[in-house]
């Protein structure tokens, strides 16, 4: 007997689970694929040639808005959850569709997708999406570089292209963003790393990408998306939790499962967030999670050129899955803007077009900062031309990705960059450092 499967998805943890846990499990079936959250994924299939020998078609990928339907006419059996970053109650929501149409609902865990490296490894996870991850890990793996150790990191996917060609990605230079026409939302990743002379993988298959990090690493480091678990089985778990966001690290999934595995909780951006808050975290740790160390960061926020934005109309552009999914007003680019003393930080909603405003539509939160949403070559004409139609003095760039790389624009972009900053508990180097002493 062979149980017929939906993996419902957002071009991450879906393809992952898939090829962990079903591809050679012949008794799971897995009909379809479904697609939310990120725009144009729901455009294409999974492939049959990383499908393995059970599936001789490649496998379809539908909008989530068709899982009803999809359950009763294919006869589903099972559903499984495998995209992150959901409030607790969504969750259950969709369970409840699921099991209203008939089938059973299901979520993996870490014993039946978790590889295992033969090097150890640290895994970065998140309570929430933008709480600061990568600022930690770009400045963890700068450690281990000077220390001598080869960190090989590997991000959390983001294949939102030609699947067939992305089994396995290597960034070592800029020049491999553009010959994987990395979208906006990868390059907000990648960049930094291969900017500070670092390498980067990902891709679609992470047996076959740890492996290639083996080669050529001491050490792996694991640098999440969302607020996903990590791919891979690590001896020191780190979990970086939102001072603004305080309480959401028991409220969303799979960021709770985060902060009650994590050895260690950062907790990210303390100089905003309020005592009451910052109480809470410490709250919530003493209860959930009492063996953890704490240790208290901030982001430090700069500007290239902070002289040249003071009395300034602007655009702030944002970082784009910060603003979205994760329910973040604005990020960098609004603080250096309001530090640096601009004249005015314009509000692009009026001047918004096409897929812009329907981010805007879609996500109610959003006022003045813009998110810098690339997934397709359409889209970043629309986001270029809602910056056009502004028409500021100059664009406050908070994305990682550097969007002049990607847009042309008439006037000038200023980039505000931001670093870890720790505050207080142990220096999380000697933490990462015994920890590799010890492995």
């Amino acid at each position: 007997m062979s149980f017929r499967c939906i993996i419902m998805g957002a071009a991450g943890r879906d393809f992952h689970d898939f090829l962990r846990f079903f591809r050679d499990r012949p008794g799971f079936q897995v009909v379809c694929f479904t697609a939310e959250q990120i725009p144009y994924i729901d455009q294409r299939s999974f492939p049959r040639e990383l499908a393995g020998p059970h599936y001789q078609a490649d496998i379809p990928i539908h909008p989530e808005e068709e899982l009803e339907q999809l359950i009763r006419e294919h006869e589903i059996d099972f559903v499984f959850l495998a995209y992150s970053d959901l409030p607790h109650h969504e969750v259950m929501h969709r369970a409840s569709i699921v099991q209203a149409a008939g089938a059973s609902f299901a979520l993996l865990g870490p014993v039946h997708t978790e590889l295992v490296s033969k090097l150890p490894v640290i895994a970065v996870t998140a309570s929430r999406t933008g709480a600061g991850k990568s600022p930690l890990c770009q400045a963890l793996a700068h450690h281990l570089a000077g220390a001598g150790k080869r960190a090989g990191v590997i991000r959390h996917p983001m294949p939102y292209g030609d699947l067939r060609k992305q089994e396995v990605q290597r960034f070592a230079a800029l020049a491999d963003l553009d010959a994987h026409d990395c979208t906006v939302e990868e390059r907000e990743e990648y960049a930094p790393y291969v900017e500070a002379g670092l390498v980067i993988f990902a891709g679609v298959d992470y047996a076959r990408i740890l492996e290639a990090a083996e080669k050529e690493s001491d050490l792996i480091l694991w640098d999440g998306g969302n607020n996903d678990a990590s791919f891979i089985r690590a001896g020191l778990n780190i979990t970086v939790v939102d001072a603004l966001r305080a309480g959401h690290e028991l409220g969303y999934y799979p960021g709770e499962s985060n902060f009650r595995r994590a050895d260690l909780l950062v907790f990210s951006k303390v100089n905003s967030a309020s005592p009451e808050d910052l109480a809470l975290l410490h709250a919530n740790a003493r209860a959930h999670n009492p063996s953890a160390t704490v240790i208290e960061s901030d982001l430090q926020v700069t500007l290239d050129d902070a002289r040249a934005v003071r009395g300034k109309r602007v655009v702030v552009v944002d970082d784009g899955p910060t603003l979205t999914h994760g329910g973040m007003k604005s990020g960098a680019g609004m603080v250096a803007a309001l530090a640096a003393g601009v004249g005015e930080v314009i509000d692009p909603r009026p001047h918004a077009v096409g897929s812009i405003a329907k981010a805007y539509a879609d996500y109610g939160h959003l006022e003045r900062a813009l998110p810098a949403l690339g997934y397709s070559d359409g889209q970043r004409a629309e986001l270029a031309e809602t910056i056009e139609r502004a028409a500021p003095d100059l664009v406050i760039d908070g994305s990682p990705a550097g969007i002049e790389r990607s847009l042309s624009l008439a006037m000038p972009v200023v980039r505000a960059r931001y670093r870890f900053e720790q505050l207080s508990g142990p220096p999380i180097v000697d933490v990462v450092d015994q920890f590799l002493a010890g492995s």
